[in-house]
Protein backbone atom coordinates (compact mmCIF):
# COMPACT_ATOMS: atom_id res chain seq x y z
CA UNK A 1 0.00 0.00 0.00
CA UNK A 2 3.23 2.52 0.64
CA UNK A 3 4.41 2.37 -3.35
CA UNK A 4 7.28 3.13 -4.18
CA UNK A 5 6.61 6.47 -5.46
CA UNK A 6 5.64 7.69 -1.45
CA UNK A 7 9.07 5.79 -0.52
CA UNK A 8 11.20 7.55 -2.98
CA UNK A 9 9.66 10.94 -1.69
CA UNK A 10 10.58 10.15 2.03
CA UNK A 11 13.85 8.88 1.15
CA UNK A 12 15.32 12.08 -0.63
CA UNK A 13 13.49 14.26 2.08
CA UNK A 14 15.06 12.27 5.23
CA UNK A 15 18.86 12.22 2.98
CA UNK A 16 17.84 16.11 2.15
CA UNK A 17 17.56 16.32 5.75
CA UNK A 18 20.66 14.49 6.92
CA UNK A 19 23.18 15.43 4.04
CA UNK A 20 22.56 19.27 4.92
CA UNK A 21 24.00 19.01 8.02
CA UNK A 22 25.77 16.14 7.98
CA UNK A 23 29.32 15.92 9.13
CA UNK A 24 31.77 12.82 9.87
CA UNK A 25 33.90 14.45 11.86
CA UNK A 26 34.19 18.15 13.43
CA UNK A 27 38.26 19.20 12.81
CA UNK A 28 39.01 21.92 15.35
CA UNK A 29 40.78 24.82 13.39
CA UNK A 30 43.41 26.16 15.17
CA UNK A 31 42.59 29.93 16.40
CA UNK A 32 44.27 33.21 15.56
CA UNK A 33 47.20 34.21 16.88
CA UNK A 34 47.61 31.07 18.80
CA UNK A 35 49.66 31.19 22.64
CA UNK A 36 52.32 28.63 22.72
CA UNK A 37 50.69 26.09 24.37
CA UNK A 38 47.50 25.83 21.91
CA UNK A 39 50.36 26.10 18.67
CA UNK A 40 51.64 22.98 19.72
CA UNK A 41 48.49 21.13 21.00
CA UNK A 42 47.01 21.92 17.42
CA UNK A 43 50.17 20.08 15.40
CA UNK A 44 49.80 17.10 18.42
CA UNK A 45 45.86 17.07 17.46
CA UNK A 46 47.47 16.55 13.94
CA UNK A 47 49.96 13.96 14.09
CA UNK A 48 47.40 12.30 16.23
CA UNK A 49 44.59 12.56 13.40
CA UNK A 50 47.43 10.89 11.52
CA UNK A 51 48.85 8.83 14.28
CA UNK A 52 45.83 6.43 14.59
CA UNK A 53 44.91 5.46 11.17
CA UNK A 54 48.73 4.19 11.06
CA UNK A 55 47.64 2.14 14.30
CA UNK A 56 45.15 0.65 12.37
CA UNK A 57 48.07 -0.50 9.86
CA UNK A 58 46.81 2.29 7.12
CA UNK A 59 49.83 4.27 5.06
CA UNK A 60 49.88 8.15 4.94
CA UNK A 61 49.93 9.85 1.97
CA UNK A 62 51.68 13.54 1.66
CA UNK A 63 52.77 15.05 -0.81
CA UNK A 64 56.39 13.53 -1.25
CA UNK A 65 55.93 9.97 -0.85
CA UNK A 66 53.81 7.07 1.55
CA UNK A 67 54.31 6.51 5.06
CA UNK A 68 53.83 3.04 6.05
CA UNK A 69 52.53 1.87 9.14
CA UNK A 70 56.26 0.16 10.32
CA UNK A 71 56.15 -2.43 12.22
CA UNK A 72 52.29 -2.57 12.08
CA UNK A 73 50.84 -6.19 11.85
CA UNK A 74 47.82 -6.62 9.33
CA UNK A 75 44.78 -6.46 11.87
CA UNK A 76 41.55 -6.79 10.57
CA UNK A 77 39.90 -5.46 13.63
CA UNK A 78 41.34 -2.31 13.23
CA UNK A 79 41.93 -1.69 9.37
CA UNK A 80 38.44 -2.01 8.73
CA UNK A 81 36.97 -0.35 11.99
CA UNK A 82 34.51 1.97 10.66
CA UNK A 83 36.19 5.32 12.98
CA UNK A 84 39.26 4.75 11.12
CA UNK A 85 37.79 4.33 7.88
CA UNK A 86 35.58 8.01 8.30
CA UNK A 87 38.66 9.40 9.44
CA UNK A 88 41.06 8.24 5.78
CA UNK A 89 38.02 9.35 3.86
CA UNK A 90 37.81 12.65 5.77
CA UNK A 91 38.71 15.31 3.37
CA UNK A 92 40.23 17.41 5.93
CA UNK A 93 42.30 14.74 7.29
CA UNK A 94 43.51 13.76 3.98
CA UNK A 95 44.48 17.26 3.64
CA UNK A 96 46.37 17.15 7.07
CA UNK A 97 48.09 14.17 5.73
CA UNK A 98 49.28 15.70 2.37
CA UNK A 99 50.82 18.59 4.05
CA UNK A 100 52.15 17.50 7.36
CA UNK A 101 52.34 13.76 7.11
CA UNK A 102 55.86 13.94 6.30
CA UNK A 103 56.71 14.00 10.16
CA UNK A 104 55.40 10.78 11.09
CA UNK A 105 58.27 9.30 10.30
CA UNK A 106 59.37 11.08 13.83
CA UNK A 107 56.82 8.13 15.55
CA UNK A 108 58.27 5.10 13.73
CA UNK A 109 59.78 3.64 16.64
CA UNK A 110 57.19 4.50 19.12
CA UNK A 111 54.74 3.29 16.60
CA UNK A 112 55.23 -0.54 17.10
CA UNK A 113 55.40 -0.01 20.80
CA UNK A 114 52.08 1.51 21.30
CA UNK A 115 50.99 -1.01 18.92
CA UNK A 116 52.17 -3.83 20.94
CA UNK A 117 50.51 -1.98 24.17
CA UNK A 118 47.25 -1.77 21.79
CA UNK A 119 46.70 -5.39 21.38
CA UNK A 120 47.31 -6.41 24.60
CA UNK A 121 44.68 -4.25 26.16
CA UNK A 122 41.77 -5.23 28.08
CA UNK A 123 39.84 -2.99 25.79
CA UNK A 124 41.09 -4.52 22.27
CA UNK A 125 40.60 -7.95 23.55
CA UNK A 126 37.05 -7.15 24.47
CA UNK A 127 36.13 -5.90 21.33
CA UNK A 128 37.00 -8.80 19.34
CA UNK A 129 34.94 -10.76 21.11
CA UNK A 130 31.85 -8.30 20.07
CA UNK A 131 29.73 -10.55 17.76
CA UNK A 132 28.20 -6.90 16.49
CA UNK A 133 30.36 -4.20 16.24
CA UNK A 134 28.72 -1.47 15.91
CA UNK A 135 29.68 2.60 15.43
CA UNK A 136 29.44 2.96 19.54
CA UNK A 137 32.01 0.42 20.42
CA UNK A 138 34.24 1.37 17.30
CA UNK A 139 34.80 5.00 18.64
CA UNK A 140 34.98 3.41 22.31
CA UNK A 141 37.53 1.34 21.34
CA UNK A 142 40.21 4.19 20.38
CA UNK A 143 38.83 6.45 23.13
CA UNK A 144 40.22 4.02 25.40
CA UNK A 145 43.47 3.66 23.54
CA UNK A 146 43.61 7.36 23.56
CA UNK A 147 43.29 7.60 27.51
CA UNK A 148 44.97 4.69 28.72
CA UNK A 149 48.04 3.64 26.38
CA UNK A 150 48.65 7.07 24.31
CA UNK A 151 48.32 9.69 26.93
CA UNK A 152 50.22 7.38 29.45
CA UNK A 153 53.20 6.16 27.35
CA UNK A 154 56.34 7.08 28.49
CA UNK A 155 57.69 6.18 24.65
CA UNK A 156 55.49 8.06 23.14
CA UNK A 157 55.34 11.48 25.82
CA UNK A 158 59.26 11.48 25.08
CA UNK A 159 59.20 11.67 21.17
CA UNK A 160 56.32 14.66 21.59
CA UNK A 161 58.79 16.04 23.78
CA UNK A 162 61.71 16.59 21.03
CA UNK A 163 59.71 19.13 19.30
CA UNK A 164 60.66 22.32 20.10
CA UNK A 165 57.46 23.83 20.60
CA UNK A 166 56.28 20.90 22.95
CA UNK A 167 54.68 22.67 26.32
CA UNK A 168 52.73 19.96 28.90
CA UNK A 169 49.94 22.30 29.00
CA UNK A 170 49.74 22.07 25.18
CA UNK A 171 50.17 17.93 25.00
CA UNK A 172 47.06 17.95 27.25
CA UNK A 173 45.24 20.43 24.98
CA UNK A 174 46.20 17.85 22.25
CA UNK A 175 44.96 15.13 23.25
CA UNK A 176 41.38 16.37 24.19
CA UNK A 177 41.14 17.87 20.95
CA UNK A 178 41.26 14.39 19.99
CA UNK A 179 39.13 13.27 21.92
CA UNK A 180 36.67 16.12 20.66
CA UNK A 181 36.84 14.98 17.21
CA UNK A 182 36.10 11.26 18.28
CA UNK A 183 33.25 12.30 20.06
CA UNK A 184 31.59 14.51 17.17
CA UNK A 185 32.07 11.28 15.17
CA UNK A 186 29.70 9.54 17.39
CA UNK A 187 27.41 11.81 18.06
CA UNK A 188 27.46 12.05 13.84
CA UNK A 189 26.72 8.56 13.66
CA UNK A 190 23.76 9.04 16.15
CA UNK A 191 22.30 11.74 13.71
CA UNK A 192 22.26 8.94 10.88
CA UNK A 193 20.99 6.12 12.91
CA UNK A 194 18.12 8.99 14.14
CA UNK A 195 17.55 9.43 10.36
CA UNK A 196 17.24 6.14 9.28
CA UNK A 197 14.51 5.69 12.40
CA UNK A 198 12.92 9.06 10.89
CA UNK A 199 12.42 7.46 7.50
CA UNK A 200 10.86 4.53 8.94
CA UNK A 201 8.46 6.13 11.23
CA UNK A 202 7.57 8.68 8.36
CA UNK A 203 6.34 5.40 6.14
CA UNK A 204 4.69 4.14 9.78
CA UNK A 205 2.90 7.95 9.44
CA UNK A 206 1.81 7.17 5.85
CA UNK A 207 -0.02 3.83 6.68
CA UNK A 208 -1.28 5.99 10.01
CA UNK A 209 -2.96 8.57 7.66
CA UNK A 210 -4.33 5.90 5.37
CA UNK A 211 -6.35 4.65 8.60
CA UNK A 212 -7.30 8.20 9.56
CA UNK A 213 -8.51 8.81 6.20
CA UNK A 214 -10.92 6.00 5.98
CA UNK A 215 -12.11 6.42 9.64
CA UNK A 216 -12.80 10.47 9.00
CA UNK A 217 -16.23 8.93 7.31
CA UNK A 218 -17.11 6.57 10.22
CA UNK A 219 -16.52 9.94 12.55
CA UNK A 220 -18.50 12.09 10.66
CA UNK A 221 -21.59 9.80 10.52
CA UNK A 222 -21.64 9.25 14.15
CA UNK A 223 -21.42 13.37 14.76
CA UNK A 224 -24.64 13.40 12.30
CA UNK A 225 -25.89 10.83 14.42
CA UNK A 226 -25.54 13.05 17.75
CA UNK A 227 -27.13 16.09 15.42
CA UNK A 228 -29.96 14.13 14.58
CA UNK A 229 -30.60 12.82 18.07
CA UNK A 230 -30.14 16.17 19.89
CA UNK A 231 -32.95 17.70 17.35
CA UNK A 232 -35.52 14.82 18.54
CA UNK A 233 -34.51 15.78 22.36
CA UNK A 234 -35.33 19.35 21.83
CA UNK A 235 -37.74 21.64 23.66
CA UNK A 236 -40.08 21.91 20.36
CA UNK A 237 -39.09 19.58 18.12
CA UNK A 238 -40.25 20.13 14.45
CA UNK A 239 -42.01 17.06 12.30
CA UNK A 240 -38.50 16.89 10.04
CA UNK A 241 -36.59 16.69 14.01
CA UNK A 242 -38.60 13.82 15.10
CA UNK A 243 -38.89 12.03 11.44
CA UNK A 244 -35.40 13.04 9.65
CA UNK A 245 -33.97 11.12 6.62
CA UNK A 246 -31.59 8.77 8.06
CA UNK A 247 -30.06 7.54 4.95
CA UNK A 248 -26.49 9.57 5.98
CA UNK A 249 -25.89 7.74 9.03
CA UNK A 250 -27.03 4.02 7.51
CA UNK A 251 -25.06 4.46 4.95
CA UNK A 252 -23.36 0.93 4.37
CA UNK A 253 -19.75 1.85 3.91
CA UNK A 254 -19.26 3.73 7.35
CA UNK A 255 -20.73 0.22 9.44
CA UNK A 256 -18.36 -1.79 7.06
CA UNK A 257 -14.92 0.06 8.13
CA UNK A 258 -16.09 0.33 11.65
CA UNK A 259 -16.62 -3.20 12.18
CA UNK A 260 -13.75 -4.30 9.70
CA UNK A 261 -11.04 -6.47 11.71
CA UNK A 262 -8.44 -4.64 9.67
CA UNK A 263 -9.30 -1.50 11.36
CA UNK A 264 -10.06 -2.82 14.79
CA UNK A 265 -6.62 -4.24 15.20
CA UNK A 266 -4.77 -1.25 13.73
CA UNK A 267 -6.79 0.69 16.00
CA UNK A 268 -5.66 -1.54 19.12
CA UNK A 269 -1.95 -1.49 18.43
CA UNK A 270 -1.55 2.15 17.06
CA UNK A 271 -4.85 4.34 18.92
CA UNK A 272 -6.16 7.32 16.17
CA UNK A 273 -9.08 9.45 16.60
CA UNK A 274 -10.46 12.99 15.14
CA UNK A 275 -11.88 13.77 18.58
CA UNK A 276 -9.29 16.62 19.21
CA UNK A 277 -10.81 18.32 15.96
CA UNK A 278 -14.21 18.70 17.09
CA UNK A 279 -14.28 21.82 15.12
CA UNK A 280 -13.03 20.15 12.11
CA UNK A 281 -15.55 17.54 11.79
CA UNK A 282 -18.12 20.13 12.49
CA UNK A 283 -16.62 22.09 9.44
CA UNK A 284 -16.52 19.25 6.99
CA UNK A 285 -20.30 17.79 8.28
CA UNK A 286 -21.27 21.26 7.70
CA UNK A 287 -19.95 21.49 4.20
CA UNK A 288 -21.36 17.91 3.20
CA UNK A 289 -24.85 18.46 4.23
CA UNK A 290 -24.94 22.15 2.11
CA UNK A 291 -23.54 20.21 -1.56
CA UNK A 292 -25.06 19.27 -3.90
CA UNK A 293 -23.56 15.91 -3.75
CA UNK A 294 -25.48 15.29 -0.16
CA UNK A 295 -29.03 16.45 -1.53
CA UNK A 296 -28.56 14.36 -4.96
CA UNK A 297 -27.60 11.36 -2.39
CA UNK A 298 -30.69 11.84 0.30
CA UNK A 299 -32.87 12.22 -2.99
CA UNK A 300 -32.63 8.66 -4.51
CA UNK A 301 -35.50 6.38 -4.10
CA UNK A 302 -33.60 3.70 -2.72
CA UNK A 303 -29.53 2.75 -1.99
CA UNK A 304 -27.48 0.05 -2.49
CA UNK A 305 -23.73 -0.52 -1.24
CA UNK A 306 -22.45 1.02 -4.51
CA UNK A 307 -24.31 4.03 -4.17
CA UNK A 308 -23.28 4.48 -0.52
CA UNK A 309 -19.75 3.96 -1.71
CA UNK A 310 -20.06 5.98 -4.61
CA UNK A 311 -21.22 8.76 -2.42
CA UNK A 312 -18.18 8.47 -0.17
CA UNK A 313 -15.72 8.38 -2.59
CA UNK A 314 -17.52 11.58 -4.04
CA UNK A 315 -17.39 12.97 -0.80
CA UNK A 316 -13.97 12.47 -0.24
CA UNK A 317 -12.88 13.75 -3.50
CA UNK A 318 -14.46 16.92 -4.14
CA UNK A 319 -15.40 17.80 -0.45
CA UNK A 320 -12.97 16.44 2.39
CA UNK A 321 -9.47 15.43 0.24
CA UNK A 322 -9.38 19.62 -1.22
CA UNK A 323 -10.46 21.08 2.31
CA UNK A 324 -8.10 23.55 3.64
CA UNK A 325 -9.03 22.92 7.29
CA UNK A 326 -8.11 19.37 6.54
CA UNK A 327 -4.66 20.54 5.41
CA UNK A 328 -3.79 22.60 8.29
CA UNK A 329 -5.19 19.75 10.84
CA UNK A 330 -3.14 17.16 9.56
CA UNK A 331 -0.30 19.55 9.55
CA UNK A 332 -0.88 20.05 13.20
CA UNK A 333 -1.30 16.09 13.83
CA UNK A 334 1.63 15.01 12.56
CA UNK A 335 4.70 17.02 10.33
CA UNK A 336 5.23 13.52 8.78
CA UNK A 337 1.90 14.27 6.75
CA UNK A 338 2.84 17.18 4.69
CA UNK A 339 3.10 15.01 1.59
CA UNK A 340 1.59 12.07 2.07
CA UNK A 341 -2.16 13.14 1.74
CA UNK A 342 -2.08 13.44 -2.22
CA UNK A 343 -0.86 9.50 -2.46
CA UNK A 344 -2.88 8.13 0.90
CA UNK A 345 -6.02 10.24 -1.09
CA UNK A 346 -5.78 7.59 -4.05
CA UNK A 347 -5.43 4.18 -1.81
CA UNK A 348 -8.37 5.39 0.48
CA UNK A 349 -10.43 5.51 -2.86
CA UNK A 350 -9.15 2.61 -4.26
CA UNK A 351 -10.27 0.96 -0.63
CA UNK A 352 -13.93 2.14 -1.23
CA UNK A 353 -13.86 0.64 -4.69
CA UNK A 354 -13.05 -2.30 -3.82
CA UNK A 355 -15.21 -2.41 -0.98
CA UNK A 356 -17.93 -1.55 -3.71
CA UNK A 357 -16.47 -4.19 -5.94
CA UNK A 358 -16.48 -7.07 -3.41
CA UNK A 359 -20.18 -6.47 -2.34
CA UNK A 360 -21.77 -6.77 1.42
CA UNK A 361 -21.16 -10.06 1.74
CA UNK A 362 -18.03 -9.75 1.52
CA UNK A 363 -15.24 -9.72 4.25
CA UNK A 364 -13.34 -5.73 4.38
CA UNK A 365 -9.83 -5.93 4.42
CA UNK A 366 -7.72 -3.37 4.18
CA UNK A 367 -4.76 -2.37 2.18
CA UNK A 368 -1.26 -4.18 3.48
CA UNK A 369 1.58 -1.44 4.27
CA UNK A 370 3.76 -3.03 1.57
CA UNK A 371 3.01 -5.38 -1.24
CA UNK A 372 5.53 -7.44 -0.45
CA UNK A 373 9.13 -7.94 1.76
CA UNK A 374 10.87 -6.55 -0.83
CA UNK A 375 8.96 -3.44 -1.23
CA UNK A 376 9.46 -3.19 2.84
CA UNK A 377 12.95 -3.29 2.43
CA UNK A 378 13.19 -0.71 -0.51
CA UNK A 379 13.24 2.08 1.58
CA UNK A 380 15.94 1.61 4.43
CA UNK A 381 18.01 -0.24 1.89
CA UNK A 382 17.79 3.12 -0.86
CA UNK A 383 19.06 5.71 2.07
CA UNK A 384 21.78 3.28 2.97
CA UNK A 385 23.37 2.50 -0.08
CA UNK A 386 22.82 6.63 -1.05
CA UNK A 387 24.99 7.34 1.85
CA UNK A 388 27.32 4.77 1.54
CA UNK A 389 28.08 6.08 -2.22
CA UNK A 390 27.43 9.57 -2.10
CA UNK A 391 30.94 10.89 -2.69
CA UNK A 392 31.09 8.47 -5.62
CA UNK A 393 27.89 9.19 -6.69
CA UNK A 394 28.69 13.15 -6.45
CA UNK A 395 31.32 13.06 -8.47
CA UNK A 396 29.64 10.90 -11.10
CA UNK A 397 27.54 14.14 -11.36
CA UNK A 398 30.31 16.13 -11.50
CA UNK A 399 31.71 14.89 -14.41
CA UNK A 400 28.71 15.85 -16.78
CA UNK A 401 28.00 19.24 -15.53
CA UNK A 402 28.96 21.94 -17.91
CA UNK A 403 31.54 24.41 -16.04
CA UNK A 404 31.06 27.09 -18.75
CA UNK A 405 26.97 27.24 -17.62
CA UNK A 406 26.88 25.65 -14.24
CA UNK A 407 28.83 26.21 -10.79
CA UNK A 408 28.55 22.68 -9.40
CA UNK A 409 28.85 24.00 -5.86
CA UNK A 410 26.28 26.52 -6.19
CA UNK A 411 23.39 24.08 -7.27
CA UNK A 412 20.20 23.67 -5.75
CA UNK A 413 21.32 21.04 -3.08
CA UNK A 414 18.00 19.68 -3.19
CA UNK A 415 19.24 18.71 -6.95
CA UNK A 416 22.60 16.77 -5.87
CA UNK A 417 20.43 14.54 -3.62
CA UNK A 418 17.81 13.52 -6.31
CA UNK A 419 20.55 12.84 -8.46
CA UNK A 420 22.51 10.90 -5.77
CA UNK A 421 19.09 8.79 -4.93
CA UNK A 422 18.26 8.38 -8.57
CA UNK A 423 21.76 6.82 -9.07
CA UNK A 424 21.98 4.89 -5.85
CA UNK A 425 18.35 3.70 -7.87
CA UNK A 426 19.88 3.10 -10.86
CA UNK A 427 22.82 0.81 -9.82
CA UNK A 428 21.21 -1.00 -6.48
CA UNK A 429 17.94 -2.33 -7.98
CA UNK A 430 18.18 -4.24 -11.33
CA UNK A 431 14.85 -4.89 -11.66
CA UNK A 432 13.54 -1.75 -12.01
CA UNK A 433 13.69 -0.53 -15.36
CA UNK A 434 15.47 2.77 -16.06
CA UNK A 435 12.63 4.85 -17.77
CA UNK A 436 10.44 4.07 -14.63
CA UNK A 437 13.76 5.56 -12.39
CA UNK A 438 14.30 8.49 -14.41
CA UNK A 439 10.93 9.60 -14.59
CA UNK A 440 10.40 8.92 -11.08
CA UNK A 441 12.79 11.90 -10.11
CA UNK A 442 12.43 14.08 -12.84
CA UNK A 443 8.48 14.19 -11.32
CA UNK A 444 10.31 14.29 -7.80
CA UNK A 445 12.05 17.23 -8.71
CA UNK A 446 9.42 18.91 -10.75
CA UNK A 447 7.51 19.33 -7.02
CA UNK A 448 10.57 19.56 -4.92
CA UNK A 449 12.51 21.68 -6.31
CA UNK A 450 12.80 24.57 -8.34
CA UNK A 451 11.05 25.25 -11.98
CA UNK A 452 14.11 24.35 -14.36
CA UNK A 453 15.31 21.32 -11.80
CA UNK A 454 13.21 18.68 -14.29
CA UNK A 455 14.72 19.41 -17.11
CA UNK A 456 18.30 19.95 -15.63
CA UNK A 457 18.43 16.39 -13.52
CA UNK A 458 16.86 14.62 -16.53
CA UNK A 459 19.91 15.65 -19.03
CA UNK A 460 22.13 15.11 -16.33
CA UNK A 461 21.26 11.38 -15.65
CA UNK A 462 21.14 10.75 -19.10
CA UNK A 463 24.40 11.44 -19.49
CA UNK A 464 25.27 8.82 -16.42
CA UNK A 465 22.87 6.73 -18.16
CA UNK A 466 25.13 6.84 -21.32
CA UNK A 467 28.41 6.76 -19.34
CA UNK A 468 27.24 4.15 -17.24
CA UNK A 469 26.00 1.60 -19.95
CA UNK A 470 29.24 2.24 -21.84
CA UNK A 471 31.30 1.27 -18.74
CA UNK A 472 29.27 -1.92 -17.96
CA UNK A 473 27.97 -0.95 -15.11
CA UNK A 474 24.54 -0.56 -16.08
CA UNK A 475 23.06 -3.63 -17.35
CA UNK A 476 18.87 -4.03 -16.89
Amino acid sequence: MINRVLIRIKVVQMLYSYLLTRSEFRIIEMPENPSRDKKYAFKLYHDLLMFLPQLAGQRIQTAEAVVPAAGIEENRYLFNNRMIRALMADDTVRSIMFKEGARMHQYSKVLPMIYDALVKSSAYRSYIRLKNREVKEDVELWEAIVASIIAKSPEFLATARKDEDFTHAGFELGINLLRETMESFSDNRTRLIDARKSLTRSLDKAYELYHAMLLLCVELTRLQEQKLDAARHKHLPSPEDLNPNTRFIDNRLPKLLENCEDMKEYIKENPISWNDNPGLLRRLLDRITESDIYAEYMALEETDLKADCDFWRSVYKNIIFPSDDLAEALESMSVFWNDDLTIMDSFVLKTIRKISTDGEAAPVHLLPKYKDEEDARFGADLFSRAIENREKYRALIDKFIDGTQWDSERLAFMDIVIMIAAITELLGYPSIPVPVTLNEYIEIANCYSTNKSGQFINGILSSVINYLKTEGELVK
